[in-house]
């Protein structure tokens, strides 16, 4: 179907901003760049409210504690923000983890792993494994239920299916939105939708550059879990958004999980792109896709 007219308009006002393209800048740019589409609008009216915000250190690293209103015993999902493994923070994936919190009902630990190129892979894996054996150490104070799920968009995705691979035993499901899934594939919809489409291939190259650069071998399933071993994983939700050059790798790693067994709900909206979950409010459609995701996130965590 064409592309949303809201999220034209939005790429539309990103080519007019002046400004370079991303792969063209330094990291310190492009976390600049991802805070000014993301937290630096939100206006305490229009911060989403839930019970309790609490800042922690878990295995060492900055995290966030989002619990619903009232008393209960909820599902806990250790979340992974997006950015290429280069960009991205705490503060540019508050306002999802806000809303998954209040209409999934769910006590939500954002984790600020460890950023290339300063700390390249597999410094964020080792971060994301180490969040979710504290995750699991401390059940009782995260969410109290007994469900652990792990979940991120992009990169996050990326690291929430390793982690969901790596700790079979600990993760109950996995959230996986717009996941990176193969570093080597070939894919369609990486020249489909490698330009014009807010995340460009080129940008995928130089994200991966920064983060698995040195990296020894590219097919390492910690890099590209596609390639990994899937065979008892939790059940996962798998999203993906038709103008997006990583669309076809997470549609074929949902089909990996279903060849394996594994209970996998997939959703693809059509219209959007990647980073669809940060664009409600110049898009309706991508808003109502992520209201529709996180219902599909309630009936994942709470079925």
């Amino acid at each position: 179907m064409p592309l949303d007219p809201g999220t034209a308009d939005l790429l539309e006002l990103i080519a007019n901003s002046g400004y370079p393209p991303m792969y063209e800048g330094t990291p310190e740019a492009a976390r600049k760049g991802l805070r000014a589409m993301t937290c630096d609008w939100v206006t305490p009216e229009t911060r989403i409210e839930v019970g309790r915000v609490e800042e922690l250190t878990v295995a060492g690293g900055p995290a966030r504690l989002y619990r619903p209103a009232g008393e209960g015993e909820w599902p806990t999902l250790v979340y992974f923000h997006g950015g290429g493994f280069v960009i991205g923070d705490l503060d540019t994936i508050d306002q999802t983890c806000r809303l998954i919190c209040r209409d999934a009902e769910a006590a939500v630990l954002s984790v600020d792993y460890r950023l290339a190129p300063e700390h390249p892979f597999p410094a964020a894996v080792d971060d994301a494994l180490a969040a979710v054996r504290w995750a699991a150490e401390h059940r009782d104070d995260v969410g109290g239920s007994d469900v652990l799920a792990v979940g991120g968009d992009s990169a996050g995705g990326n690291l929430a299916a390793v982690a969901a691979q790596a700790l079979p035993d600990l993760v109950d499901a996995q959230v996986l939105i717009c996941p990176a899934t193969h570093m080597r594939g070939d894919y369609s919809s990486r020249t489909e939708n490698a330009e014009g489409y807010f995340l460009e291939w080129a940008t995928c190259e130089w994200f991966a550059a920064h983060y698995a650069g040195n990296a020894d071998d590219l097919d390492d399933p910690r890099l590209s879990p596609y390639l990994g071993t899937v065979e008892g994983v939790a059940p996962a939700l798998v999203v993906t958004t038709e103008f997006d050059p990583l669309r076809d790798e997470g549609e074929a790693y949902a089909a990996r999980l279903e060849a394996a067994g594994v209970r996998v709900d997939t959703v693809r909206y059509d219209g959007l792109v990647h980073g669809f979950i940060d664009m409600g409010p110049m898009s309706p459609a991508a808003g109502s896709a992520l209201a529709d995701t996180v219902a599909r996130i309630r009936k994942l965590l709470h079925g």
